[in-house]
């Protein structure tokens, strides 16, 4: 293949930090007996149909960033078709610079569609893992099936990461993560403690990047990333709880500083294609075409929203509150994704030729009432999730239903529970054909954050009778099969979140037939 045609993507952030360092830096050699490099494994992601996005980053201890001397590296990288490396599809050399923690983006261009590639990094005489990635299928083409794997929340406190070493032993085409890939404290150690204890929160760029190398350096983390490509949003855990747009919960002043750093540690830890002009704005959103199989669109309901209404007094975050007692709920103008987001997504749901349109974003969107709903004032609402947002989750199923796309599915996380929801645009009505289902809706629960007891989610379903399941007692991922005539849903739940070795056990298994919308247990 033509040199030409291995190319290196400098992204946005690359180029926002690379800016920064004035006359370009001469690469150097990894020093004499110098430690392995690749300590937080490799990974790819946004697939196209003719290229998809490698990542790694250089560093020789996870737990100290100084471990690296602060210089240049020249990266070598290879793509083949082989696992064994004879038939080389591209290869190059990327410059692994220290103002980006030597972090490493290749945007491979000219694959072939719809097939799987391996690929590895090299350094002098270290090599990486070896993993596999793959290309989306050319457009126009109508594949035969889909296996996706959803994860979301996997705060390092609260447990090992066995639903990620399941999740990569499923063999899926692709892995969607919906946030919370990182969680802004805990203890810096290498094993995942018994307890977990607060401290060591993170405000500054080095910090937020210390906290990506020690999730990074988990084994079970990494062959989920060499597993698969990855598409990905993030929640609020990746910057701060509860934050919403420039607001945090302490209502500091300078959060947009802290939100930036955060923002580019996330940039130079995630295999991404990024649009952004620094750090303190940074276009997450992102859709992708499997064929017309299935469209992806990818949202981010944390850097435009509105503030959380009705918080508490001299707080900002998430409050539960009573729709009778919080005026703003009713606010029409308010937004979870920002108008110009919303803009984007109807755009893409009209144009869409595919058999599923799939929502892959962070939170439940089916209504949760705390308390039984007899009237229509009624109810008791979480105001982080979509509930603190009616108006604008009213805007977006108007906007599926009148777009006409195909199929649509929502995929959400970020509540640490299992839920399978049809969602009609009055939730409060039975279905019928003036009320009827817009979009069937999975939510998965987490890889290990912690969640409220069992009774209490079978009190919320009761309540809900749009929430066709629920399940908090479990941690795990879901796993999706998509054709063109179906799609599968299995809710995987671990044995035990503590146990590093625990086994898996499939807790429910839903299908969605192409034409009607709902849930139906399979």
């Amino acid at each position: 293949m033509e040199h030409s045609r291995r190319q290196l993507l400098l992204t946005g952030a690359r180029v926002a930090g690379l800016a920064a360092l004035g006359p370009a830096l001469a690469c150097a050699a990894a020093p004499r007996n110098a430690p392995y490099p690749f300590t937080l494994g490799v990974a790819s992601g946004a697939p196209l149909p003719d290229s998809v996005v490698l990542w790694t980053r250089i560093l020789f201890d996870p737990l100290d960033a100084r471990s690296t001397p602060p210089v240049a590296f020249a990266v070598r990288w290879e793509i083949a078709e082989d696992e064994a490396f004879r038939r080389i599809a591209a290869s190059g050399s990327a410059t692994a610079n220290p103002a980006l923690a030597h972090s490493v983006h290749v945007d491979v261009k000219g694959l072939r569609p719809d097939r799987w590639y391996w690929y590895r990094f090299m350094l002098d005489g270290a090599v990486s893992p070896v993993a596999r990635t793959r290309t989306a299928p050319a457009p126009g083409t109508l594949p035969r099936s889909l296996k996706v794997a959803v994860a979301s929340c996997q705060h390092w406190e609260f447990g090992h990461y066995a639903a990620l070493r399941h999740l990569a032993q499923a063999v899926p085409d692709l892995v969607a993560f919906l946030g919370d890939y990182i969680y802004e404290w805990g203890q810096y150690r290498l094993e995942h403690p018994d307890r977990a204890v607060r401290r060591d929160e993170s405000f500054t760029l080095d910090q937020y990047r210390a906290r990506y190398a020690q999730y990074k350096s988990d084994r079970d983390l990494q062959a989920a990333h060499h597993a698969a490509p990855w598409i990905m949003t993030w929640d609020d855990h990746e910057v701060a709880n509860d934050y919403g747009a420039l607001r945090d919960e302490l209502l500091t002043p300078d959060f947009a500083a802290r939100r930036a750093a955060a923002y580019q540690a996330y940039c130079e830890h995630q295999p991404l294609r990024f649009t952004a002009s620094g750090f303190r704005n940074v276009r997450m959103y992102q859709r992708y075409d499997w064929g017309v199989l299935a469209r992806f669109h990818v949202l981010d309901n944390r850097q435009y929203r509105s503030p959380q209404a009705c918080a508490r007094p001299n707080r900002g975050g998430s409050n539960s509150v009573y729709r009778n007692a919080c005026a703003m709920l009713a606010d029409g103008g308010r937004t979870m994704l920002g108008s110009a987001q919303e803009s984007w997504l109807q755009d893409g749901l009209k144009s869409s030729r595919a058999r599923w349109n799939v929502l892959a974003q962070q939170t439940l969107m089916a209504q949760s009432s705390q308390v039984e709903i007899r009237r229509a004032s009624d109810g008791r609402f979480w105001t982080d999730g979509w509930d603190g947002y009616p108006a604008a989750r009213q805007r977006l199923l108007d906007s599926v239903r009148a777009s006409g796309a195909a199929n649509p599915l929502v995929l959400s996380g970020d509540v640490h529970t299992f839920y399978a929801a049809e969602l009609r645009r009055d939730p409060t009505r039975p279905r019928s054909s003036g009320n009827p289902v817009v979009a069937t809706e999975f939510c998965g629960t987490s890889v290990t954050s912690s969640s409220r007891p069992q009774a209490r989610t079978a009190q919320y379903v009761a309540m809900n009778p749009h929430i066709k399941y629920g399940r908090s007692d479990r941690r795990g991922y879901m796993l999706m099969e998509i054709t063109p005539e179906r799609t599968s849903v299995l809710f995987q739940g671990l044995d035990d979140v503590r146990n590093k070795a625990s086994g898996v056990q499939t807790l429910a298994r839903f299908a969605v037939e192409g034409g009607k919308a709902g849930v139906v247990a399979a």
